[in-house]
């Protein structure tokens, strides 16, 4: 349960604050779905999806397998089917509400700022009508939306996303480390197909040595990304130095505004994008 102490804009994430930003101004897509289901987009080239784009006369290069029987015994010359091809379109997102997402010098704690940037992205994907699920982790367990689309799909997603940050909060740092962010990316692997996008919030140190080799599994068939939303401490720091006191032990310390670019290359050499969100309106 989270104290009244905690209970504050900026702290506390509730799941009205995810939903109001949805942009009613986003187009709806306005294709003609290739199939009845949800996520299924028509790419351009032709393929050999389900649904029929045309009968054609046979060109060189074509495909025998496609020869269609009726139209080429109609017309005494060979003709083929050409389909359209399907292509998912799928988000996963994956907030980290881990301890060290929870804190913050501006406005709002890191691990909110990170929900933000999701539910951002989540509703600029369900208005192309995409396929959206959801994960997030925090030090004591895993929570999951499975897969679905619509409104009401973010609507499942913004308050899986509140309780699981209630969850954090109220846990504080106890059970620091038990969850590991390598478990939920050998999750994602079988929750999302290939072809499918996968945004990560996390902190600069969210993602470890040792989570590394599950996010270049996950990153081989999907776009992955990673957000960084950085706290103003990150991007301007104070100048003058800063005392540090670790029990006994003292020390003045002088802090240097995040430099993303080691980063960046770890991730690059993973096939993952990274993303550096620097203020709330990414």
């Amino acid at each position: 349960m989270v104290t009244a102490a905690l209970d504050a804009p900026g702290i506390r994430l509730v799941a009205a604050e995810l939903l109001a930003l949805r942009d009613t101004r986003l187009p709806r897509a306005r294709h003609r779905p290739v199939t009845r289901r949800p996520g299924a987009v028509q790419a351009r080239p032709a393929g050999s999806g389900m649904d029929l784009r045309e009968i054609r006369a046979f060109a060189e290069g074509d495909d025998f397998r496609r020869i269609d029987p009726a139209a080429t015994a109609r017309t005494g010359a060979p003709h083929i089917r050409s389909f359209h091809e399907e292509r998912d379109d799928t988000v996963l997102l994956i907030a980290d509400f881990r301890p060290a997402m929870l804190w913050g010098t501006g406005d709002s704690l890191r691990s909110v700022r990170a929900a933000r940037v999701l539910a951002r992205r989540g509703w600029q994907a369900a208005a192309r009508r995409a396929v959206l699920a959801a994960i997030s982790l925090d030090a004591s367990g895993v929570a999951v939306a499975a897969a679905g689309a619509g409104v009401a799909q973010m609507g499942r997603i913004s308050r899986m996303l509140a309780d699981s940050h209630d969850r954090a909060l109220a846990a504080g740092r106890r059970g620091d480390g038990a969850t590991s962010l390598r478990e939920v990316l050998a999750r994602a692997v079988a929750m999302v197909p290939s072809g499918a996008e996968v945004l990560i919030a996390t902190g600069p140190d969210g993602i470890r040595p040792a989570d590394e080799a599950a996010l270049a599994r996950l990153a081989r068939q999907r776009r992955v990304r990673v957000l960084l939303p950085l706290d103003p401490l990150d991007v301007a720091p104070p100048a003058a130095p800063l005392p540090i006191h670790a029990g006994a032990e003292r020390r003045l310390a002088r802090l240097r505004p995040f430099d993303p670019a080691p980063l960046a290359d770890r991730m690059a050499g993973l096939n993952v994008s990274l993303e550096v969100i620097p203020d709330d309106a990414g």
